[in-house]
């Protein structure tokens, strides 16, 4: 096996796994959701078609009872894969009311998927009767393009379907490439770029086996050059598919990316959060049970558990602040050696070793807020403290207890004059 003829089932693998990937969504999810149905029939579409490249399935197809059958099912898969992705373009621009302003790629791409639809039909019809007409199929074939070439049936054959390939990979360049320049979230550049130079690939491709064609129709190559010629396209070709397939599949991505930072937030927030909601049981709408359980409990979304947390231990470590006195915030920066996330830990496990050996409840001792800025950095910082936390031993936490005890009772109620807004966010 050649590596061409590897890469070949790699990328008809790839092209299938997000097919299968995708078909929940197109298949069950919204009837409005235009969009992921025709991006699911695009990559359908091109899944089949790839597979008939293959050389396993190529072989048998070519040499069944109708010579050459895995040309013509290709053109057919592939010709309606390009219909769905021009149905793709129009969706992911969604609607507009009624009688108001349309865009004018807006407008664009709905005329082109229009006549796509209607060109599709005669592109069909025109391949088959051509491919049991005037293509010379007496020998089954290996490789359609050089075996064929210099045969003008075939050349006109094959530039029918590069002519709708070719427009079509324009038009989507062309579009994607608008969309790239306006995407405001980076992976959705990367994404659409990864298309868009897709798509261009896709045009070269198009065209110069178009070229090679026609020009071996006046001058027949060898043997030797056609094989070789069109063994690179077929490279090319993976190569396009390879950036499609992944392109457009990190939008996706990026939100199971999501997924697991937030999954890994909650592995190492548990500790934390979990001796915190049992010093203050009446605080969480549940009691605390293990990470396990937590994990498990499907009906809350990870990022609202997530955001439930941290406002749970904001809200445990303001009520934290009245059983300690205003001196263990700088006691708990010395320990720590700076004033970031291990202060925090070491003032958090010192505040609960307090409230376990029965401190009263005083006036709110001084304690740091933190501004996030958005529900990650929010996340991200109390991951930091969580993590600090755990590696905070007991007894320096009752030792930091010991040595503030004198500072509060040289100098008792003071901590309210120095008290904060609120918690760390």
């Amino acid at each position: 096996m050649t590596p061409l003829d590897l890469a070949d089932y790699l990328i008809a693998g790839l092209m299938t796994a997000v097919a299968l990937w995708r078909m929940p969504a197109a298949l069950w999810g919204d009837e409005e959701d235009k969009r992921r149905r025709a991006l699911w029939g695009c990559y359908a579409g091109f899944a089949a078609a790839l597979w008939t490249k293959t050389p396993i399935v190529r072989t048998s197809l070519n040499n069944s009872p109708v010579v050459d059958l895995a040309v013509l099912i290709k053109h057919y898969t592939a010709t309606v894969a390009i219909l769905a992705i021009l149905s793709y373009i129009v969706a992911i621009y969604g609607t507009y009311p009624e009688g108001g302003a349309v865009p004018r790629h807006v407008r664009f791409a709905r005329l082109v998927q229009q006549v796509a639809a209607k060109a599709s039909v005669a592109t069909l019809i025109l391949l088959t009767v051509l491919f049991f007409t005037v293509v010379d199929r007496s020998v089954p074939s290996d490789r359609f393009v050089s075996d064929h070439a210099g045969q003008w049936g075939a050349t006109l054959y094959m530039t029918v379907f590069y002519t709708y390939l070719g427009a079509a990979s324009a038009v989507c360049a062309y579009q994607w490439m608008l969309a790239t320049a306006d995407a405001a979230l980076r992976h959705l550049r990367i994404g659409l770029g990864m298309m868009t130079a897709a798509m261009f690939i896709g045009v070269g491709y198009t065209l110069s086996r178009t070229l090679f064609l026609w020009i071996s129709v006046v001058t027949e190559p060898t043997h030797s050059f056609a094989e070789t010629f069109d063994k690179a396209t077929e490279a090319a070709q993976v190569v396009l598919f390879a950036l499609f397939a992944i392109g457009a599949s990190i939008p996706a991505f990026s939100k199971g990316w999501r997924r697991v930072r937030l999954w890994r937030a909650q592995v190492a927030l548990h500790p934390l959060w979990r001796e915190l909601m049992t010093a203050f049981p009446d605080q969480p709408f549940a009691p605390p049970a293990s990470l396990v359980r937590e994990l498990t409990r499907f009906d809350t979304p990870a990022d609202l558990r997530v955001d439930r947390w941290a406002a749970d231990i904001a809200d445990a470590v303001e009520k934290l602040r009245h059983y300690v006195p205003h001196t263990l915030l700088p006691a708990a920066r010395e320990a720590a050696g700076s004033a970031g996330a291990s202060a925090d830990a070491y003032w958090i496990k010192a505040a609960l070793a307090a409230k376990a050996a029965g401190a009263e409840a005083g006036p709110a001792a001084a304690f740091d807020t933190r501004h996030a800025t958005d529900q990650d950095d929010e996340v991200a910082w109390l991951v930091r403290v969580a993590a600090a936390y755990r590696s905070v031993p007991e007894e320096a936490a009752r030792a930091l207890l010991t040595v503030t005890a004198a500072g509060a009772d040289a100098a008792p109620g003071s901590a309210s004059g120095t008290a904060s807004k609120g918690p760390t966010a």
